[in-house]
């Protein structure tokens, strides 16, 4: 494929955001206090340019053409440009991930949901990497094995629906899963003067990592700034549930995404009184749930289940857990962002009107 750099190849919206150095934030989410990129009205779709982590972190060497060099492939020239720029940042205390800067959805206000739903999602190279990193992952005091971290690169079949790996390193492909593209980082600025750090999602949404995300899904959100100030991010070309390396297949993306707003009184009829974010695809509602603690975050994510069935339809809640426990998987999002998070799928199917 012909590598999508910035301005070329199809641009689906007439509202675009490129991701130059002065165009995202790294390694923290927006704040009530930045300005934004760009202010549109509600129902509007923007295609934006989004750059993954992977390649120009400084345990990489900050330098993605040398990083890349060794699998002969095109390099994005915004990741070039992203990694040279001097943007100032502290590694190992800021947050590895590229957001765009604020969105401002006019006419959302604190209390109305952001409902962010994915239209298109292009890959922008044809292939990814997967990394593990010293005392992070699922197995902190195991992997990697050598060194303080550890990149795999993954390439892209040539028809672009499989990711290939090797089976020892060095090798032929010996493995193809399927691709999934999806957007890792979906959410709206926090409320004061302080970014907050990109790796722990929350009631803002952000590194929410839910890889039913793809398109077609939309991503409700609680409004917490006047405009919602939306960004994405952290851009994936497949993740497992639970990301358990630390990473899953990182991997950049041009996606166009429709920005809405669902006025309060509406969304507590249609989703009851979220306290967090809540996604539904075209077959189910997914509810989550998010703690440092993994038994705490399933807890809230059952509870969270209990209300929205409680006010989509009416189910009493003990009859509501009860189902819940007959025919709804609770997934793990991922357990490597500090804050754990856990989703449920619940099927729209199951009830009848």
């Amino acid at each position: 494929m012909t590598p999508l750099q910035p301005g070329t190849g199809p641009i689906r919206s007439t509202r675009y955001l490129p991701a130059s150095a002065d165009d995202v934030l790294w390694g923290r989410l927006p704040c009530a206090a930045d300005a934004p990129a760009l202010s549109i009205e509600a129902g509007t779709e923007v295609t934006i340019d989004t750059v993954s982590h992977e390649g120009i972190l400084e345990d990489q060497g900050r330098d993605p053409r040398r990083f890349f060099a060794p699998y002969d492939v095109a390099v994005l020239d915004d990741a070039v440009a992203l990694a040279a720029s001097g943007y100032e940042r502290t590694f190992g205390v800021d947050g590895p991930h590229v957001v765009n800067r604020p969105i401002e959805v006019r006419g959302a206000e604190v209390g109305d949901l952001l409902a962010m739903t994915v239209v298109e999602t292009l890959p922008r190279v044809p292939y990814g990497v997967i990394s593990n990193r010293h005392g992070r992952g699922a197995l902190p005091g195991e992997y990697p094995l050598e060194g303080g971290v550890h990149s795999v690169f993954a390439a892209v079949s040539d028809d672009g629906t499989h990711g290939l790996l090797p089976l020892v390193d060095g090798g032929p492909p010996g493995v193809r899963f399927p691709l999934a593209p999806f957007l890792g980082i979906m959410g709206v600025a926090v409320a004061g003067e302080r970014r907050p750090h990109s790796v722990p999602p929350g009631r803002h949404g952000g590194n929410l990592d839910i890889n039913l995300l793809t398109v077609g899904a939309t991503l409700y959100v609680p409004v917490q700034v006047a405009g919602a100030l939306a960004y994405v991010g952290d851009p994936h070309f497949a993740q497992g549930d639970g990301e358990v390396s630390l990473t899953a297949m990182e991997a950049s993306l041009r996606a166009t995404v429709r920005f809405d707003v669902v006025a309060r009184e509406d969304a507590v009829r249609r989703f009851g009184d979220l306290v967090g974010p809540l996604a539904e695809t075209t077959e189910h509602l997914v509810p989550t749930g998010m703690d440092e603690d993994l038994d705490v975050a399933v807890q809230d994510c059952v509870r969270a289940a209990i209300a929205l069935l409680q006010a989509r339809f009416g189910m009493e809640p003990a009859l509501a857990y009860a189902y819940l426990s007959a025919a709804t998987d609770f997934r793990i999002s991922q357990v490597v962002d500090v804050v754990k998070g856990v989703h449920a799928t619940i099927r729209t199917s199951d009830f009848v009107a």
